[in-house]
């Protein structure tokens, strides 16, 4: 990024935990011998984005008040890092776009697609120097692309070429992280850059253009992800559903708090207040149910992968998917 503290360390845990080891890790901690659970006695970890600052919009819409189970923060810079730790066991929850569930799952990880929510196909964008001769999508022929490896970014690159009759093959991919990325866009070093907001953001109000954004390429939904093993201790699992109650009445609050949430999103996590009005002002936070359709998009996501040969051999996303919390929408 053009400023380093869009990364800067998101704000101090809402409540960190001192043990060694959390109740993911025990799978019977905080369930009584009753078969009762005993949330006080769970700790759920959670993976945050440097751009999803769901820490802070928890804090912010007063969804962290009272929580009857601890929370222990980590920060990471995109969806793959996040899953590659919740699959190791030392996260157990966190929201990804599109594309990070399916290289988990290709890669056989422990992990869980449990919620979902319409998070907008306008803030993902193919991002081009405002005097950049690309004027249409065609015109990535043979140029340098930056984006991040399994990210969400990564399939709306791939459905931008495919949809325009051009593989990977006709361009040459930079795999690159989101602040390396920009800083390459900026010296020449990459002709575009594939990436999501609030870095859509960043990249425009820096001065860049964007080519073309998710709409018409992308079904908008992010993903909520839970280790396996998370699920399979009953207490960790009733933590899990109380927190995904509490992110959609967050996302109910930012409706109508739109510009409050970009003021206090920016001064907590330093992220430039004009780069997360425009984000936010974009985007949408709507939950919905894990159902069929869902699950058939991102089914398409894989298959559009491994038709690619981006991934190895065929994911079966239904194999990854755990729809038990969809009865907090008919409740």
């Amino acid at each position: 990024m053009k400023r380093r503290r869009l990364f800067a360390v998101l704000a101090v845990a809402t409540a960190l935990v001192t043990g060694a080891c959390s109740s993911g890790g025990d799978d019977n901690k905080g369930v009584n011998a009753d078969g009762s659970v005993d949330l006080s006695k769970v700790t759920l970890r959670v993976g945050d984005q440097k751009g999803m600052a769901l820490q802070a919009l928890l804090d912010v819409s007063g969804q962290s008040k009272d929580l009857p189970y601890k929370v222990e923060w980590s920060s990471f810079t995109a969806g793959p890092p996040m899953l590659e730790a919740i699959n190791a066991g030392s996260v157990d929850f966190g929201g990804v776009g599109d594309a990070p569930p399916v290289f988990a799952a290709a890669a056989r990880s422990q992990i869980k697609i449990a919620g979902v929510y319409d998070s907008g196909a306008a803030g993902s964008a193919v991002v081009v120097p405002k005097d950049s001769a690309i004027k249409d999508p065609k015109d990535l022929r043979g140029k340098k692309i930056a984006v991040t490896k399994g990210s969400s970014a990564h399939y709306h690159l791939l459905s931008v070429l495919t949809k325009n009759g051009l593989t990977f093959a006709d361009i040459e991919p930079q795999y690159l992280q989101p602040a390396d990325a920009l800083a390459a866009l900026s010296t020449g070093r990459v002709d575009a850059w594939t990436v999501w907001d609030p870095y859509v953001a960043q990249a425009e109000v820096a001065g860049n253009r964007v080519l073309v954004d998710g709409n018409g390429y992308l079904k908008p939904d992010s993903f909520w992800v839970v280790g396996s093993k998370t699920l399979q201790n009953k207490a960790n699992a009733a933590a899990v559903r109380d927190l995904l109650g509490r992110i959609q009445n967050a996302h109910v609050w930012i409706t109508g708090h739109r510009e409050e949430w970009a003021k206090q999103s920016a001064a907590i996590t330093g992220v430039p207040y004009d780069v997360t009005l425009l984000a936010v002002k974009r985007a949408n936070f709507q939950d919905h149910p894990l159902d069929d359709a869902t699950i058939t998009a991102e089914q398409q996501v894989a298959d559009a992968f491994s038709e690619a040969k981006l991934i190895p051999g065929k994911v079966k996303i239904t194999d990854f998917t755990d729809t038990r919390f969809n009865d907090r929408f008919t409740a």
